[in-house]
C-alpha cells in the first residue's frame, strides 16, 4: 500500500490541532474549576478525557503510516524521494544578495530610516527587516506614525460605528493592494542605543545594519531645532549619558561584531565551515553620514557637529576593521526642489573639490534611502567612503 506524504502530513496536522486543543482544554478546566461559571468539573474532565483519547488514536495512526512508508521504501527499489527544490538565481553565483537575510535599520522612525524600511520591504520580498526605533514618550512626535505611514501599514480599510450607536465597533482590514508591501517581513522593536546590553541583544542574529540614527536635525541637536521637551529632558537629566553618533554607534558595532563571531564559532563547533569572505553575504554595515560641506558646523556641549560625524566614521573604519562596511556621506536633503528617481552620483575624492560647489549638492531622501539599501549588495562600494548626491541647488533658495 502506497501512502502519500501529504496524507501523513494531514494526519500530523490533525494530531497537532487536537493536542493543542487538549492542552487548552486542560487550562480551561482549571479555570472553570476555580470559577464555576461555565461547566461543572465532571463535564470538563469528561471532555478532556475524550479529546485525549482522540489525540492518542491519531498518534497511533501516524505511527502506522510511518511504518508503512518505511516498508514501501525498503521493498520498492524504484522508490525515490521527492526532488530537492531547484536552486534559485541567487544561489552560488558569487553576487551579494539580501535573499533570506535579516537587515537591521537603526533609526527606523526617522524620515530617512522609515523610507529605508519601505524600500527594503517592497524591493526585497525575501528579506526580514528589523526596524529599531527610539520611542521617547506619548508627548513626543518621535512615535511610530512616520514609520507606519511609510511602510503602508495605514493603507487598509477601516470602519467605526457611530458615537451614538450602542455597538461602537471598529475594524481594520488589509486590502489586496497591500500584498506587495511585505509587511509580514517587518518587525518593530524599541531600543535605547546608549544601552550596550540592548544593542548586543538586538544585533545577535542580523546579517546587515543600515545606520540612519542621529541626534541632529540638519546640523542642530533635535532638542534645540524642534524644541522637543522629551529630548530636552533627557539631555538635562543625563548630560553624560552619551551620544548616539559615538557611544550609540559603538554599541551597535560591538553587538554586530560579537554576533558574527558567535555565528562563526557555532558553525565551526557543529562541524561546518565558517563563512567565507567570498560568500554572497551582503555588506555588514552601511553608515549614513553627512557630507563635509552639506551644513555649517554647530557646537554642542558634547562636541561639534562635523567632528562628531567624522569621529563616527573613524570608529567604524579603525576600531571595527573586521566588519565589512561602506560610508555614505549624504548631500543636503531636499524634497521640495529635487526630484526622486534620479541617477545617483558618487564622489570619492570630495576633499579635492571646490567647497562652494559641493555646498550646492542635493539629494531627495527617497533616493538616499534607495542607495542606502542598494549599497548592501554593491561590491564597488565595499570599504569605500563616498559623498552621495543627485542634483545641484537651483537659484538662490536654501533648503533647511
Amino acid at each position: 500500500m502506497r501512502i502519500s506524504t501529504a496524507a501523513c502530513f494531514i494526519l500530523v496536522q490533525q494530531f497537532c490541532a487536537v493536542y493543542s486543543f487538549v492542552t487548552t482544554s486542560s487550562v480551561t478546566q482549571r479555570q472553570i474549576s476555580s470559577t464555576g461559571l461555565f461547566l461543572a468539573n465532571d463535564e470538563a474532565e469528561d471532555e478532556v478525557e475524550r479529546l485525549r483519547k482522540q489525540a492518542e488514536a491519531i498518534r497511533e495512526d501516524a505511527r502506522r503510516l510511518e511504518e508503512s512508508l518505511a516498508d514501501v521504501r525498503a521493498t520498492n527499489p524504484t522508490y525515490k524521494a521527492p526532488p530537492a527544490p531547484e536552486p534559485t538565481a541567487f544561489e552560488d553565483d558569487g553576487t551579494l544578495t539580501l535573499r533570506n537575510k535579516k537587515v537591521l535599520v537603526v533609526g527606523a522612525n526617522g524620515r530617512l530610516g522609515s523610507m529605508v524600511c519601505r524600500y527594503l520591504l517592497r524591493n526585497n520580498p525575501n528579506t526580514q527587516v528589523l526596524a529599531a526605533v527610539h520611542y521617547v514618550g506619548d508627548s513626543s512626535s518621535r512615535g511610530y506614525g512616520r514609520l507606519s505611514y511609510e511602510v503602508g501599514a495605514e493603507d487598509g480599510v477601516g470602519t467605526i460605528g457611530a458615537a451614538w450607536s450602542e455597538e461602537r465597533n471598529a475594524s481594520f482590514m488589509y486590502t489586496d493592494e497591500m500584498k506587495d508591501y511585505n509587511l509580514q517581513n517587518l518587525r518593530v522593536i524599541d531600543v535605547e542605543l546608549l544601552d550596550p546590553v540592548q544593542c548586543m541583544t538586538l544585533t545577535e542574529d542580523v546579517d546587515s545594519v543600515i545606520w540612519c540614527a542621529t541626534d541632529f536635525n540638519g546640523n542642530k541637536p533635535r532638542a534645540v531645532s524642534g524644541l522637543n521637551v522629551a529630548f530636552l529632558f533627557r539631555a538635562v537629566a543625563a548630560p553624560t549619558k552619551g551620544r548616539v553618533e559615538i557611544e550609540g554607534l559603538q554599541n551597535i558595532l560591538g553587538g554586530l561584531k560579537n554576533g558574527k563571531q558567535n555565528k562563526r564559532w557555532n558553525m565551526e563547533r557543529e562541524g561546518g565551515q565558517s563563512v567565507s569572505p567570498k560568500s554572497n553575504n551582503p555588506i555588514s554595515f552601511v553608515l549614513v553620514s553627512v557630507a563635509e560641506d552639506a551644513f555649517d558646523d554647530f557646537t554642542t556641549p558634547l562636541g561639534d557637529f562635523k567632528a562628531l560625524k567624522r569621529d563616527g566614521e573613524r570608529i567604524l573604519r579603525e576600531e571595527f576593521p573586521s566588519i565589512s562596511h561602506c560610508i555614505l556621506q549624504m548631500a543636503r536633503y531636499d524634497e521640495n526642489f529635487v526630484d526622486e528617481d534620479l541617477d545617483i552620483q558618487f564622489d570619492e575624492n570630495a576633499a579635492t573639490d571646490d567647497g562652494v560647489e559641493k555646498r550646492r549638492r542635493r539629494i531627495n531622501r527617497r533616493d538616499a534611502a534607495r542607495i542606502a539599501v542598494e549599497a548592501l549588495t554593491d561590491e564597488n562600494l565595499l570599504g569605500k567612503k563616498v559623498e552621495v548626491y543627485t542634483a545641484y541647488e537651483v537659484d538662490d533658495h536654501v533648503d533647511a
